[in-house]
């Protein structure tokens, strides 16, 4: 990476746009027309033609919606598979045994955070989110923790404690060690970003609890019926009111008046005598479910156990869950509505899994769009040009800024922090790991501090930032979407209690290791 990066006018309209962008999130204002506009204005300055710039617009959420689209997928089957099990009210039996924990809001705080923890150490928080959502959330949630709190402790525990660390997957703490030099060790940096996460993770929970305390209700089964009865933008619009599931306009279709009324009269009858065989697929599925994930989650930690298996990580681990998703969802409405149903059942279920995932991230693609501009492997791809010919604006321009950082201890170790964070900007938690770790490398040695260490704070800020915990445009959005709650309501919440958790660990990185 040249160290004598020259900032041209398209530099300075990115780092612009990304201003203009940050102050309107604060202002609680959509940002999908300021990342447009930018990206506009940043491929019409690198190209100097504005045809160039109006094409960008479309190419630049084209990539984003191929990048992200695995994650659409994902929640597009895990809400089908959900959809599927209500018929049957299977996704109620499955939570139950649960229940018996998740006595309240505080123990489910803890079971959740707890199990979200375990999953993402293994195989990353890709895979393990729909897991969390699907089994423990639901009961959670009739246990009394309010939809966003449990949204919040998914995102720190897995998208920031556990993946921040990636202590057993190795990758992270492995490009970070090779950026800073050969002679630091992966293991070093390893230890020091384990130690910093769970003090950053630990710090972040304790915030959350303290401050989302008061939203915690007592235990009861309509929690959960009415969770299901949210829309992604957190208003109660009835899930049976909407699409395939509009039960009472499908009796109107079959007449009007009396007739109508004849019809619902005929399919209560049907739905009674259908109950005794329903209620035995639902006991089963109930139990089937979980375990059929459990077996996924055996598939991909045995190869860390046992040398020599095949490996699952990141999207095949995802495609994994999605998979097994798809067919037990294709099982469920086979019980519930026979072989011949079954075959119109399952699109609808598809269908509505889609138009959810579709509300849930569809405005997400215009600003990850912007924001891709800033690494220039996507840049190549949005302008259509070559790799060796494409700017990388966002890398480019925190290197060329990187002297003003002074030689203190604390004001490194910040920097460091704060470059991590801006490089995670992107929406990418391990792009930003080669600068931070030269950039640690490099000032390490020159201010007397362990490079190591800087290394696991630029980690730190990188991947809290862009891994998913206070970036819209990560993969936060699949957290924010199976938990029902609005995007940028999630960011908005999980803001003060990680920037407070990451500035309190870099200081105790500073002590600890200086």
């Amino acid at each position: 990476m040249p160290s004598d990066a020259v900032l041209n006018i398209s530099h300075w309209i990115y780092l612009l746009s990304v201003v203009v962008i940050i102050a309107t999130m604060i202002l609680r204002a959509n940002v999908v027309v300021p990342s447009v506009i930018g990206t506009f204005l940043v491929v019409t300055a690198i190209t100097g033609n504005p045809i160039s710039g109006l094409i960008g617009i479309f190419s630049a959420s084209f990539v984003a919606a191929k990048e992200l689209f695995n994650i659409f997928l994902v929640i597009t089957f895990m809400t089908a598979l959900l959809n599927a099990l209500k018929v049957i009210q299977a996704d109620v039996r499955m939570v139950e045994p649960f229940r018996k924990v998740m006595t309240g809001g505080p123990i489910s705080f803890l079971v959740i955070a707890l199990s979200t923890y375990t999953i993402s150490l293994f195989f990353w928080p890709t895979p393990a989110v729909p897991l969390v959502s699907a089994i423990l959330l639901p009961a959670a949630i009739a246990a009394g923790l309010p939809p966003l709190t449990g949204a919040m402790v998914i995102a720190i525990a897995g998208q920031g404690m556990a993946l921040s660390s990636d202590y057993v997957i190795g990758v992270a703490p492995g490009i970070s060690a090779k950026a800073a030099g050969a002679a630091i060790s992966v293991a070093a940096v390893a230890d020091r970003a384990l130690v910093l996460s769970l003090i950053t993770g630990f710090v972040a929970l304790l915030i959350t609890y303290m401050v989302m305390r008061k939203g915690f209700k007592k235990p009861h089964p309509d929690l959960l019926e009415a969770w299901h009865a949210r829309g992604i933008d957190s208003s109660l619009e009835v899930i049976e009111h909407s699409g395939s599931f509009d039960k009472v306009e499908m009796v109107r279709g079959l007449g009007y008046g009396d007739d109508a009324d004849e019809a619902a009269a005929i399919a209560a009858a049907d739905r009674a005598l259908r109950g005794e065989k329903r209620i035995k697929w639902s006991k089963l599925f109930a139990i089937v479910t979980p375990l059929a994930f459990l077996g996924v989650v055996i598939i991909m930690v045995l190869p860390g156990l046992i040398p020599g298996l095949p490996t699952l990580r990141g999207g095949d681990a995802a495609g994994l869950v999605g998979g097994v998703a798809f067919v037990l969802m294709m099982l469920a409405t086979l019980a519930a509505e026979g072989p011949r149903k079954m075959l119109d059942a399952c699109p609808e279920h598809m269908t509505d899994g889609f138009v959810f995932a579709f509300r849930a991230m569809g405005s997400v693609l215009p600003i990850a769009g912007f924001f891709f501009l800033g690494a220039n492997e996507a840049t190549a791809q949005i302008l259509g040009v070559p790799l060796a010919e494409a700017p990388g604006l966002l890398f480019e321009s925190i290197v060329a800024g990187q002297h003003l950082i002074p030689d203190n201890h604390f004001m490194v170790a910040f920097g460091v922090l704060l470059v991590g964070m801006i490089s995670g900007i992107d929406g990418s938690g391990f792009s930003g790991l080669p600068l931070t770790g030269t950039l640690s490398g490099a000032l390490g040695p020159v201010v007397g501090m362990d490079v190591a260490t800087l290394a696991a704070i630029g980690q730190m800020g990188a991947v809290w930032t862009g891994g998913g915990t206070l970036i819209a445009w990560s993969s936060l959005i699949a957290v924010a979407g199976f938990a029902r709650v609005h995007i940028l309501d999630l960011v908005r919440a999980l803001m003060l209690p990680v920037l407070v958790a990451l500035i309190l660990s870099t200081i105790c990185a500073v002590l600890i290791y200086s």
